[in-house]
Protein backbone atom coordinates (compact mmCIF):
# COMPACT_ATOMS: atom_id res chain seq x y z
CA UNK A 1 0.00 0.00 0.00
CA UNK A 2 2.58 2.38 0.77
CA UNK A 3 4.62 2.03 -2.34
CA UNK A 4 1.20 2.80 -3.98
CA UNK A 5 1.07 5.82 -2.08
CA UNK A 6 4.04 6.72 -2.60
CA UNK A 7 4.39 6.49 -6.22
CA UNK A 8 0.82 8.49 -6.85
CA UNK A 9 2.89 11.38 -4.72
CA UNK A 10 5.85 11.22 -7.09
CA UNK A 11 3.30 12.02 -9.57
CA UNK A 12 2.28 14.94 -8.58
CA UNK A 13 4.63 16.57 -7.43
CA UNK A 14 6.67 15.87 -10.81
CA UNK A 15 3.28 17.15 -12.26
CA UNK A 16 3.66 20.15 -10.15
CA UNK A 17 7.55 20.66 -10.67
CA UNK A 18 6.70 20.84 -14.28
CA UNK A 19 3.93 23.52 -14.24
CA UNK A 20 6.15 25.65 -11.96
CA UNK A 21 9.11 25.30 -14.46
CA UNK A 22 7.22 24.74 -17.75
CA UNK A 23 7.32 27.46 -20.59
CA UNK A 24 5.74 31.11 -19.88
CA UNK A 25 2.76 31.63 -21.75
CA UNK A 26 2.12 35.05 -23.83
CA UNK A 27 -0.75 35.52 -20.80
CA UNK A 28 1.81 35.32 -18.20
CA UNK A 29 4.24 37.35 -19.51
CA UNK A 30 1.82 40.09 -19.77
CA UNK A 31 1.15 39.79 -16.35
CA UNK A 32 4.72 39.64 -15.59
CA UNK A 33 4.86 43.60 -17.30
CA UNK A 34 1.85 44.42 -15.61
CA UNK A 35 2.61 43.18 -12.50
CA UNK A 36 6.29 44.15 -12.82
CA UNK A 37 5.31 47.70 -13.63
CA UNK A 38 3.83 47.96 -10.51
CA UNK A 39 7.50 47.23 -8.58
CA UNK A 40 5.56 43.80 -7.33
CA UNK A 41 8.73 41.22 -6.00
CA UNK A 42 9.63 38.77 -7.91
CA UNK A 43 8.63 36.16 -5.43
CA UNK A 44 4.97 38.13 -5.81
CA UNK A 45 4.77 38.12 -9.21
CA UNK A 46 6.19 34.43 -9.49
CA UNK A 47 2.96 33.40 -7.08
CA UNK A 48 0.16 35.46 -8.89
CA UNK A 49 1.02 33.46 -12.54
CA UNK A 50 1.76 30.09 -10.32
CA UNK A 51 5.45 29.93 -11.40
CA UNK A 52 8.79 29.46 -9.60
CA UNK A 53 10.59 32.63 -8.85
CA UNK A 54 13.60 31.45 -11.00
CA UNK A 55 11.50 31.29 -13.61
CA UNK A 56 10.59 34.86 -13.44
CA UNK A 57 13.61 36.01 -12.31
CA UNK A 58 15.54 34.85 -15.99
CA UNK A 59 12.17 35.75 -17.82
CA UNK A 60 13.13 39.65 -16.83
CA UNK A 61 16.80 39.51 -17.11
CA UNK A 62 16.64 37.43 -20.62
CA UNK A 63 13.91 39.17 -22.70
CA UNK A 64 13.71 42.43 -21.21
CA UNK A 65 14.14 45.53 -23.52
CA UNK A 66 18.34 45.61 -23.92
CA UNK A 67 18.23 48.77 -24.81
CA UNK A 68 16.24 50.10 -21.71
CA UNK A 69 15.84 47.16 -19.28
CA UNK A 70 12.27 47.47 -19.68
CA UNK A 71 10.01 44.38 -19.91
CA UNK A 72 7.75 43.93 -22.27
CA UNK A 73 5.65 40.99 -22.73
CA UNK A 74 4.92 41.48 -26.89
CA UNK A 75 8.95 41.94 -27.28
CA UNK A 76 9.85 38.98 -24.64
CA UNK A 77 7.58 36.60 -26.38
CA UNK A 78 9.35 37.34 -29.71
CA UNK A 79 12.67 37.24 -28.33
CA UNK A 80 11.85 33.71 -26.44
CA UNK A 81 10.53 31.96 -29.48
CA UNK A 82 13.19 33.30 -31.98
CA UNK A 83 15.75 31.50 -28.97
CA UNK A 84 13.07 28.28 -29.20
CA UNK A 85 13.47 27.95 -33.05
CA UNK A 86 17.26 28.54 -33.39
CA UNK A 87 17.95 26.23 -30.57
CA UNK A 88 19.61 23.14 -31.47
CA UNK A 89 16.94 20.36 -31.48
CA UNK A 90 17.84 16.78 -30.40
CA UNK A 91 17.56 14.34 -33.71
CA UNK A 92 16.58 10.48 -33.67
CA UNK A 93 17.63 7.91 -35.68
CA UNK A 94 14.31 7.53 -37.43
CA UNK A 95 14.14 5.41 -40.58
CA UNK A 96 14.92 7.98 -42.97
CA UNK A 97 18.29 9.00 -41.43
CA UNK A 98 19.26 5.19 -41.03
CA UNK A 99 18.33 5.06 -44.60
CA UNK A 100 20.30 8.11 -44.92
CA UNK A 101 23.43 6.43 -43.21
CA UNK A 102 23.37 3.44 -45.24
CA UNK A 103 23.38 5.25 -48.74
CA UNK A 104 26.06 7.13 -47.40
CA UNK A 105 28.07 4.58 -46.14
CA UNK A 106 27.81 2.34 -49.61
CA UNK A 107 29.98 5.44 -50.72
CA UNK A 108 32.17 5.15 -48.14
CA UNK A 109 31.54 7.86 -46.83
CA UNK A 110 33.17 8.36 -42.88
CA UNK A 111 30.23 9.73 -40.64
CA UNK A 112 31.54 12.75 -40.21
CA UNK A 113 31.56 13.35 -43.81
CA UNK A 114 28.07 11.74 -44.07
CA UNK A 115 27.00 14.47 -41.58
CA UNK A 116 28.79 17.32 -43.76
CA UNK A 117 27.40 16.14 -47.01
CA UNK A 118 23.79 15.84 -45.15
CA UNK A 119 23.65 19.36 -44.51
CA UNK A 120 24.64 20.30 -48.41
CA UNK A 121 22.17 18.28 -49.71
CA UNK A 122 19.35 18.89 -46.99
CA UNK A 123 18.96 15.74 -45.81
CA UNK A 124 18.54 14.20 -42.46
CA UNK A 125 21.00 12.72 -40.00
CA UNK A 126 22.70 12.84 -36.53
CA UNK A 127 25.80 13.56 -34.97
CA UNK A 128 29.05 11.62 -36.13
CA UNK A 129 29.26 10.11 -32.58
CA UNK A 130 25.96 8.58 -32.80
CA UNK A 131 26.58 7.48 -36.40
CA UNK A 132 29.70 5.75 -34.93
CA UNK A 133 27.76 4.17 -32.11
CA UNK A 134 25.33 2.88 -34.98
CA UNK A 135 27.70 0.90 -36.78
CA UNK A 136 29.68 -0.78 -33.55
CA UNK A 137 26.10 -1.61 -31.91
CA UNK A 138 25.93 -3.65 -35.52
CA UNK A 139 29.12 -5.34 -35.71
CA UNK A 140 28.30 -6.26 -32.34
CA UNK A 141 25.35 -7.77 -33.72
CA UNK A 142 27.17 -9.46 -36.84
CA UNK A 143 26.90 -6.79 -39.04
CA UNK A 144 29.33 -5.77 -41.45
CA UNK A 145 28.56 -1.95 -41.57
CA UNK A 146 32.10 -1.32 -40.28
CA UNK A 147 33.98 -2.63 -43.33
CA UNK A 148 32.78 0.83 -45.02
CA UNK A 149 35.17 2.75 -42.72
CA UNK A 150 37.95 4.15 -43.68
CA UNK A 151 40.51 1.84 -40.98
CA UNK A 152 37.33 -0.66 -40.30
CA UNK A 153 37.83 0.02 -36.89
CA UNK A 154 41.62 -0.88 -36.28
CA UNK A 155 44.02 1.35 -34.95
CA UNK A 156 47.22 1.56 -36.76
CA UNK A 157 50.60 2.29 -35.05
CA UNK A 158 52.32 5.29 -36.97
CA UNK A 159 55.94 4.43 -37.90
CA UNK A 160 58.65 6.20 -36.99
CA UNK A 161 61.75 7.55 -37.90
CA UNK A 162 64.16 4.57 -36.78
CA UNK A 163 62.05 2.46 -39.48
CA UNK A 164 63.06 4.62 -42.33
CA UNK A 165 66.66 4.12 -43.48
CA UNK A 166 66.45 5.47 -46.80
CA UNK A 167 69.32 8.34 -47.91
CA UNK A 168 69.68 11.73 -50.32
CA UNK A 169 68.97 11.83 -53.58
CA UNK A 170 71.52 13.42 -55.68
CA UNK A 171 70.66 16.51 -57.23
CA UNK A 172 67.12 16.92 -55.35
CA UNK A 173 66.02 20.43 -54.67
CA UNK A 174 64.73 20.64 -51.18
CA UNK A 175 61.05 21.83 -50.36
CA UNK A 176 62.29 25.05 -48.70
CA UNK A 177 62.87 26.49 -52.39
CA UNK A 178 59.63 25.33 -53.47
CA UNK A 179 57.46 28.51 -54.35
CA UNK A 180 55.21 30.14 -51.21
CA UNK A 181 52.28 29.75 -53.76
CA UNK A 182 52.37 26.68 -53.55
CA UNK A 183 51.34 26.32 -49.56
CA UNK A 184 48.54 28.45 -50.31
CA UNK A 185 46.49 25.36 -51.99
CA UNK A 186 44.60 27.93 -54.18
CA UNK A 187 45.86 26.76 -57.80
CA UNK A 188 45.26 23.43 -59.62
CA UNK A 189 48.45 21.68 -60.68
CA UNK A 190 50.93 21.39 -57.18
CA UNK A 191 50.78 17.84 -56.89
CA UNK A 192 52.41 15.02 -54.42
CA UNK A 193 53.30 11.79 -55.19
CA UNK A 194 53.88 8.35 -53.26
CA UNK A 195 53.39 5.17 -53.03
CA UNK A 196 51.63 2.48 -51.61
CA UNK A 197 53.32 -0.72 -51.56
CA UNK A 198 51.65 -4.29 -51.95
CA UNK A 199 51.91 -7.45 -49.52
CA UNK A 200 55.23 -8.78 -49.58
CA UNK A 201 56.47 -5.35 -50.72
CA UNK A 202 55.39 -7.11 -54.62
CA UNK A 203 53.53 -4.36 -56.82
CA UNK A 204 52.86 -0.93 -55.64
CA UNK A 205 50.06 1.54 -56.22
CA UNK A 206 51.68 5.47 -57.73
CA UNK A 207 49.15 7.88 -56.04
CA UNK A 208 49.25 11.72 -57.31
CA UNK A 209 47.24 14.30 -55.55
CA UNK A 210 46.45 17.64 -56.35
CA UNK A 211 46.67 19.98 -53.35
CA UNK A 212 43.86 22.03 -54.40
CA UNK A 213 41.58 20.68 -55.21
CA UNK A 214 42.27 16.50 -53.81
CA UNK A 215 42.14 15.34 -57.34
CA UNK A 216 43.95 11.51 -57.31
CA UNK A 217 45.60 9.78 -60.00
CA UNK A 218 46.55 6.80 -59.51
CA UNK A 219 48.49 3.35 -61.63
CA UNK A 220 49.93 0.38 -60.85
CA UNK A 221 53.51 -0.49 -61.23
CA UNK A 222 55.17 -4.07 -61.12
CA UNK A 223 58.54 -2.33 -59.78
CA UNK A 224 59.75 0.38 -57.19
CA UNK A 225 62.77 0.77 -59.53
CA UNK A 226 62.88 4.39 -60.88
CA UNK A 227 62.39 3.99 -64.52
CA UNK A 228 58.86 2.56 -63.54
CA UNK A 229 57.80 5.18 -61.16
CA UNK A 230 59.46 7.81 -64.03
CA UNK A 231 57.22 5.68 -66.56
CA UNK A 232 53.97 5.61 -64.96
CA UNK A 233 54.67 9.45 -63.72
CA UNK A 234 54.42 10.54 -67.27
CA UNK A 235 51.68 8.09 -68.71
CA UNK A 236 49.09 9.16 -65.25
CA UNK A 237 50.42 12.93 -65.88
CA UNK A 238 51.03 13.61 -69.73
CA UNK A 239 47.56 15.02 -70.49
CA UNK A 240 47.57 17.45 -67.84
CA UNK A 241 50.87 19.02 -69.01
CA UNK A 242 49.81 22.52 -69.82
CA UNK A 243 48.02 22.61 -65.94
CA UNK A 244 50.62 21.72 -63.95
CA UNK A 245 53.46 23.58 -61.79
CA UNK A 246 55.01 21.74 -59.09
CA UNK A 247 55.47 18.07 -57.67
CA UNK A 248 56.85 17.02 -54.20
CA UNK A 249 57.75 13.99 -53.01
CA UNK A 250 59.52 11.90 -49.80
CA UNK A 251 62.93 11.09 -50.49
CA UNK A 252 62.76 7.59 -51.46
CA UNK A 253 65.16 5.89 -54.33
CA UNK A 254 62.01 4.98 -56.15
CA UNK A 255 61.89 8.84 -57.07
CA UNK A 256 65.58 9.52 -58.00
CA UNK A 257 64.82 9.98 -61.85
CA UNK A 258 63.37 12.81 -60.65
CA UNK A 259 64.88 15.52 -62.83
CA UNK A 260 63.52 13.30 -66.49
CA UNK A 261 60.51 13.70 -64.67
CA UNK A 262 60.95 17.51 -64.36
CA UNK A 263 62.18 17.73 -68.08
CA UNK A 264 59.38 16.00 -69.72
CA UNK A 265 56.38 17.40 -67.98
CA UNK A 266 57.95 20.95 -68.07
CA UNK A 267 57.62 20.54 -64.09
CA UNK A 268 59.36 22.06 -61.36
CA UNK A 269 60.24 18.90 -58.58
CA UNK A 270 60.76 19.19 -54.97
CA UNK A 271 61.74 16.71 -52.06
CA UNK A 272 60.22 16.62 -48.42
CA UNK A 273 62.80 16.99 -45.75
CA UNK A 274 63.52 14.04 -44.29
CA UNK A 275 61.10 12.61 -41.61
CA UNK A 276 59.13 15.38 -42.21
CA UNK A 277 55.75 13.51 -43.43
CA UNK A 278 53.29 15.86 -42.41
CA UNK A 279 54.68 18.25 -45.48
CA UNK A 280 53.03 15.73 -47.50
CA UNK A 281 50.15 15.70 -45.60
CA UNK A 282 47.48 15.61 -47.88
CA UNK A 283 49.17 12.91 -50.04
CA UNK A 284 49.63 10.92 -46.43
CA UNK A 285 45.77 11.22 -45.91
CA UNK A 286 44.99 10.11 -49.44
CA UNK A 287 47.03 6.76 -49.21
CA UNK A 288 45.36 6.08 -45.96
CA UNK A 289 41.85 6.61 -48.00
CA UNK A 290 43.96 3.92 -51.10
CA UNK A 291 44.30 1.75 -48.28
CA UNK A 292 40.72 0.85 -47.02
CA UNK A 293 40.46 -0.24 -50.83
CA UNK A 294 43.67 -1.94 -51.07
CA UNK A 295 44.60 -3.16 -47.78
CA UNK A 296 48.28 -3.94 -46.64
CA UNK A 297 46.81 -7.95 -46.87
CA UNK A 298 46.48 -6.90 -50.65
CA UNK A 299 47.78 -9.21 -53.41
CA UNK A 300 48.79 -6.03 -55.59
CA UNK A 301 49.45 -8.41 -58.35
CA UNK A 302 46.02 -9.25 -59.21
CA UNK A 303 45.05 -5.76 -58.91
CA UNK A 304 42.90 -5.16 -62.57
CA UNK A 305 43.07 -1.23 -64.23
CA UNK A 306 39.09 -1.56 -63.95
CA UNK A 307 39.30 -2.02 -60.11
CA UNK A 308 41.58 1.13 -59.61
CA UNK A 309 39.70 3.18 -61.84
CA UNK A 310 36.43 2.40 -59.64
CA UNK A 311 38.24 3.42 -56.46
CA UNK A 312 39.83 6.17 -58.46
CA UNK A 313 36.27 7.42 -59.07
CA UNK A 314 35.21 6.99 -55.72
CA UNK A 315 37.84 8.90 -54.09
CA UNK A 316 37.25 11.80 -56.65
CA UNK A 317 33.59 11.78 -55.43
CA UNK A 318 34.16 11.50 -52.40
CA UNK A 319 33.04 14.77 -49.62
CA UNK A 320 35.92 16.34 -47.91
CA UNK A 321 35.85 18.17 -45.05
CA UNK A 322 38.80 20.71 -45.96
CA UNK A 323 36.23 21.68 -48.41
CA UNK A 324 33.17 22.37 -46.90
CA UNK A 325 32.15 18.37 -47.77
CA UNK A 326 32.39 19.35 -51.71
CA UNK A 327 34.10 16.39 -53.60
CA UNK A 328 37.91 17.02 -55.65
CA UNK A 329 35.81 16.40 -58.87
CA UNK A 330 33.26 19.26 -57.90
CA UNK A 331 36.28 21.55 -56.25
CA UNK A 332 38.24 20.93 -60.07
CA UNK A 333 35.44 22.17 -61.48
CA UNK A 334 34.99 25.40 -59.52
CA UNK A 335 39.06 25.81 -60.19
CA UNK A 336 38.29 25.19 -63.63
CA UNK A 337 35.40 27.93 -64.03
CA UNK A 338 37.42 30.62 -61.94
CA UNK A 339 40.45 30.20 -64.28
CA UNK A 340 37.60 30.92 -67.46
CA UNK A 341 36.42 33.64 -65.84
CA UNK A 342 39.95 34.91 -65.38
CA UNK A 343 41.10 34.28 -68.48
CA UNK A 344 38.13 35.73 -69.98
CA UNK A 345 38.11 38.92 -68.44
CA UNK A 346 42.17 39.10 -69.35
Amino acid sequence: MFPLLAKKYLTLWFRHYKIKMGHLTLEQRYKIETYHSLGKRIIEIADYIGKDKSVVSREIKRNSDGRNGIYKASLAHRKAQKRHQIKPKKLTFTPEVISNVKQYLAQDFSPEQMVGRAVLEGKKMVSHERIYQYIWKDKRAGGNLYKHLRTKGKKYRKRGSSKDNRGLIANRVDISKRPQIVEKKERFGDLEIDLVIGKDHKGALLTINDRATGLLFMGKIDSKEAKAVETKTIELLKDWKPLLHTITSDNGKEFANHEQLSEKLAIDYFFAKPYHSWERGANENLNGLVRQYFPKSSNFESITQDQINTVINILNNRPRKRFGFKTPNEVFALKMNENRRVAFKT
